[in-house]
């Protein structure tokens, strides 16, 4: 039975107020995997103490202290968008079910994983510092429009 959104709804807030879209079903999240031209950004949302204490502060951290970041950023929550999680995790190849978790993807194919033991434990300013390297690793730089 899934979490009942009124649980869950600041912890979702927490992601969309940095850009994230929420992917609630799995039609949402193949149409992102599958018509991102860039870099996708693809976080597991969860309940637990890790993501409130680290996963979701880190992720704030990260991309407000990168000049290059994800060019599309989406959202499921483990154990309130059941279906949705299940369709993200399949294109996590090679990795089990784990959340929180953060996965990059590029056409559809994997670039980078972070599981819950990567990120468990950690201090926000731990997993910004191991975000920011991964957005400089596999996102291309932003090319400011009003500059062009």
């Amino acid at each position: 039975m899934p979490y009942p959104e009124i649980m869950i709804h600041g912890m979702r807030a927490e992601l969309a107020q940095l850009g994230f879209e929420e992917t609630k079903t799995p039609e949402a999240v193949k149409e992102a995997v599958e018509n991102t031209p860039g870099t996708l950004m693809v976080v597991v949302n969860s309940v637990c103490g890790c993501a409130a204490g680290g996963v979701r502060p880190g992720i704030a951290m990260a991309l407000s202290n990168s000049a290059v970041k994800p060019d599309r950023m989406i959202t499921v929550f483990a154990g309130a968008d059941i279906d949705a999680t299940e369709t993200a995790r399949e294109y996590f190849e090679g990795y089990p079910p784990s959340s929180p978790s953060i996965a990059f993807l590029k056409s559809g194919k994997l670039l980078k994983m972070f599981e819950r033991k990567d990120l468990e434990g950690r201090h926000p300013a731990m997993i910004a510092e191991q975000l920011v390297e991964a957005f400089s690793e596999l996102c291309p730089p932003q090319v400011d429009a009003a500059k062009n």
